[in-house]
């Protein structure tokens, strides 16, 4: 890896625990104003302080996020499909490289369908994207899409998924969390982040997935829907961070979104 490549990737995983708690808010590129998520500046605003790095497209990017910040991006490049289809894994790469250059992002991101009716276009998609990636020293984040098909999410589909990502060249592949998750880790050779997925029943199923992810070897965590359509969504992205950084237990974790989402009492006059 060249320096500028290397040094992208430094950003997103902050020296201290080498780990990455990533704010995913790029769902609108095909599910719209999700939500939540509707008025995205609202809600990225108050929890970009808190994040290792953000993870959406150029539209959000140019629109909801302050070119002041130096938090990392992570500029979403695959699109082309809505889920009014059937069929999610119809995608193309919809934003160059030199946007992503232009736009001075951290990482490009693009979803691979292993296994899906558009599997070698997208797999392609990532080929295409490394070499351009590789040009102007930009890592490539492989997100091993399952479109509507949840039930694919099991060890064995996932480590194909990850390993073919990580042959094909990606620096790093982001998957979902699954049994036997550490066989998924091990057979691949390039750092793993954990997607949140949908929306969990409580902050406890959240925080537990994010700790096992961890103490099987994923190297960060990558949440939207867990964090910003959580009742405390500053809370919920110290809780995790507690988790990836500080290697804080469940219960603690718990104890520190609490902690955090306690209103103070207004200032005495």
């Amino acid at each position: 890896m060249g320096w500028g490549l290397r040094n992208r990737i430094a950003r997103m995983f902050p020296a201290g625990s080498g780990h990455s708690v990533m704010l995913a808010v790029d769902h609108g590129y095909f599910m719209g104003p999700t939500r939540n998520l509707e008025n995205a500046a609202a809600t990225i605003h108050p929890l970009l302080p808190h994040a290792d790095a953000l993870a959406l497209t150029r539209g959000i990017l140019r629109t909801s996020v302050p070119p002041t910040t130096t938090t990392p991006i992570v500029l979403r490049v695959s699109g082309g499909v809505t889920i009014l289809k059937d069929d999610l894994s119809d995608e193309t790469i919809t934003t160059s490289i030199e946007e992503a250059v232009r736009l001075n992002v951290a990482a490009v991101a693009l979803s691979v369908f292993v296994g899906s009716p558009h599997e070698h276009q997208s797999l392609a998609n990532l080929g295409e994207l490394v070499d351009d990636g590789e040009a102007y020293g930009m890592p490539v984040l492989a997100i091993t899409a399952v479109g509507k098909e949840l039930e694919k999410r099991d060890a064995r589909y996932l480590a194909l998924a990850c390993r073919v990502s990580a042959e094909l060249g990606a620096h790093l592949v982001k998957t979902y969390y699954c049994d036997g998750f550490s066989k998924v880790v091990d057979s691949c050779p390039v750092p793993i982040v954990v997607a949140g997925g949908p929306k969990l029943d409580s902050i406890e199923a959240a925080l537990t997935l994010a700790h096992n992810a961890m103490a099987e070897g994923a190297k960060g965590i990558d949440m939207g829907r867990n964090i910003w359509q959580s009742e405390h969504p500053v809370a919920m992205l110290k809780a995790l961070r507690a988790i990836v950084h500080e290697g804080a237990t469940v219960r603690e974790a718990v104890g520190t979104f609490h902690a955090a989402s306690v209103v103070p009492p207004p200032a005495s006059r």
